[in-house]
């Protein structure tokens, strides 16, 4: 079983026609099927929240049996992720693609838990404690995107979990709980 640092990658990784597109619909379909798990699943255990299509991506080669991704071949994965609501591109010319291992509404139950888990129900923290303090280690917020956590916030907000509240700098942002 090859691996990634600490990843274990799936079989089909070792299997060179999974490195470029297939023409069979059907076997396009399990490529994609198979490829946009692996793309989610490495992001979600390595806390990666963007791929730069024209930056080295671990995934998007395979040294062992000399093998890359075609740009046509990442772009088509990625933008399959993005039709399916788990990617976002962040540039009008499909560069950089957000991924979004759990979709916004997710995020936004991960932070209410996160509140009740640590007592937090009536509190005030900033945006940058949500993302790096000592409550949010070890957990999935932890290191979280910022625009992935704004949106997530944004959307507790709508339904008045908490509130938003600006601060001189980005850095002191601020959150009111109100679960």
């Amino acid at each position: 079983m090859q691996k990634l640092g600490d990843y274990k990658l799936p079989q089909f990784f070792n299997y060179p026609p999974y490195f470029t597109l297939q023409p069979v619909r059907d076997t396009r379909e399990k490529q994609i099927q198979l490829w946009k798990e692996l793309i989610l699943d490495y992001c979600r255990t390595q806390k990666i929240f963007v791929i730069g299509l024209e930056e080295d991506f671990p995934l998007f080669s395979n040294p062992v049996i000399e093998r890359s991704l075609s740009h046509e071949a990442r772009e088509a994965f990625l933008s399959i992720l993005v039709s399916d609501g788990r990617a976002e591109w962040l540039d009008k010319r499909h560069r950089k693609c957000l991924i979004l291992w759990h979709r916004i509404q997710e995020w936004a139950n991960i932070i209410l838990n996160f509140v009740k888990e640590n007592g937090l129900e009536d509190s005030v923290m900033t945006v940058e404690e949500i993302r790096s303090g000592i409550e949010s280690r070890g957990t999935e917020l932890h290191g979280i995107d910022r625009t992935i956590l704004m949106r997530a916030l944004k959307l507790l907000e709508q339904k008045g979990k908490l509130a938003i509240f600006k601060g001189t700098t980005a850095d002191d942002e601020g959150v009111k709980f109100s679960i």
